[in-house]
């Protein structure tokens, strides 16, 4: 019997020790099988058509919102991928310049591997729930899908691996053109019912609570782009029945009251937020110029569009799957500021993000900043 007893407590104390064994390998496999590279930074992007790499491809919402056709996506990907461009969109470049793959959309079937950041831009969308409401999946929802991301990286890798992900990460916002363009371009009756400084009150207060919203998750970093003259687009030129075509100056007062409003927001920011971190592209200022002074840039044209129909080709039929069926596409959308009545070409997102990563028409810091630093 004692020779029995002394078998079995030895079984036991083996058994013990291979539990434990096993145990602590089985972790460090854990731990080993997510490494994360030095200096590894995801990028998660909010927003509209300027950053949608084709989330509205998956909603049910209109060709208005859609860019899934034809010549869209010509000058890259030679198809149409979604974007609302010739090729490539601004934050398909940054993704580039920080070594990560390209960012794809969030509603792409079968894609649930978020270790590099996703895309929640929807073109149409707006920081209020009212803009485009039911056609756009606004900045609400796509900070509730981002907030479903944080909860299967969390659960997927170690929480704290999780966020280290999130706290390292890079977070985009280009919001807020469209809950202007949405007044003149739907006679809504904010128009009438609101000050400008109301209105822009409204749309400030809803991007602060999802600035806010990230920052609980742990986001630290964070890259935002202004509102650009979208008054002088071709398709509010021709929108605004001027007769000599120019800018539509009543969507100039939104949006320069709305860029006021986001410097000192970002500032106030910096203060009251733990570890905030932002970088500002004076997207207006810059694509103004390259309007205005195409030449300079190498460019020929900058008030007409490359694909559309009409005068300055700002009717929107670009694809002719819209309600105007007629279009036109130039030879050559380098040489162009717009690609369609409201988008730009591939050309000009891919030097806008090179001025946002070296810091050249930002204030603070460069996007190349907020990658490399921890």
């Amino acid at each position: 019997m004692e020779t029995q007893s002394t078998s079995h407590e030895q079984l036991v104390v083996l058994f013990v020790i291979f539990f434990f064994t096993f145990s602590s390998t089985r972790c460090f496999i854990e731990v080993e099988s997510h490494p994360l590279p030095e200096n590894h930074a995801a990028f998660f992007i909010f927003g509209d058509s300027f950053l949608d790499a084709g989330n509205n491809n998956y909603i049910n919402t209109t060709t208005l919102d859609q860019a899934n056709f034809w010549p869209y996506g010509q000058t890259h990907f030679r198809y149409p991928t979604g974007r609302f461009s010739d090729g490539r969109l601004v934050s398909d470049f940054i993704a580039e310049f920080a070594k990560l793959p390209l960012i794809p959309p969030f509603l792409q079937p079968g894609f649930h591997q978020y270790h590099n950041g996703v895309n929640f831009a929807s073109a149409g969308a707006g920081a209020l729930s009212e803009t485009f409401h039911g056609s756009v999946i606004e900045l609400k929802a796509q900070i509730k899908y981002f907030k479903e991301v944080e909860t299967w990286l969390k659960r997927k890798l170690w929480k704290a691996e999780g966020g280290l992900i999130l706290s390292k990460a890079v977070y985009l916002f280009s919001i807020g053109t469209n809950d202007y363009m949405s007044l003149f371009l739907t006679n809504s009756p904010f128009l009438k019912s609101h000050s400008i400084s109301e209105y822009v009150e409204l749309v400030i207060g809803n991007l602060t609570t999802s600035i806010k919203q990230v920052h609980d998750s742990g986001g630290r970093k964070f890259g935002f782009m202004n509102l650009p003259p979208m008054g002088c687009s071709p398709g509010l030129r021709v929108a605004g029945g001027d007769a000599d075509g120019r800018c539509l100056e009543e969507f100039g007062a939104y949006a320069n009251e709305h860029n006021q409003r986001l410097v000192k927001l970002l500032q106030d920011l910096e203060k009251q937020l733990k570890g905030f971190k932002y970088s500002l592209y004076d997207f207006s200022s810059s694509l103004r110029q390259r309007m205005e002074n195409p030449l300079k840039y190498g460019l020929k044209e900058g008030r007409e569009a490359c694909c559309g129909t009409g005068r300055f080709r700002g009717v929107f039929s670009c694809g002719g799957r819209r309600r105007v069926k007629e279009f036109e596409s130039c030879r050559n959308p380098n040489e162009y500021v717009f690609w369609d009545s409201y988008h730009l070409t591939e050309s000009l997102h891919k030097e806008l993000a090179r001025e946002m990563w070296s810091g050249s028409f930002n204030s603070h810091s460069s996007l190349k900043y907020l990658f490399q630093t921890t």
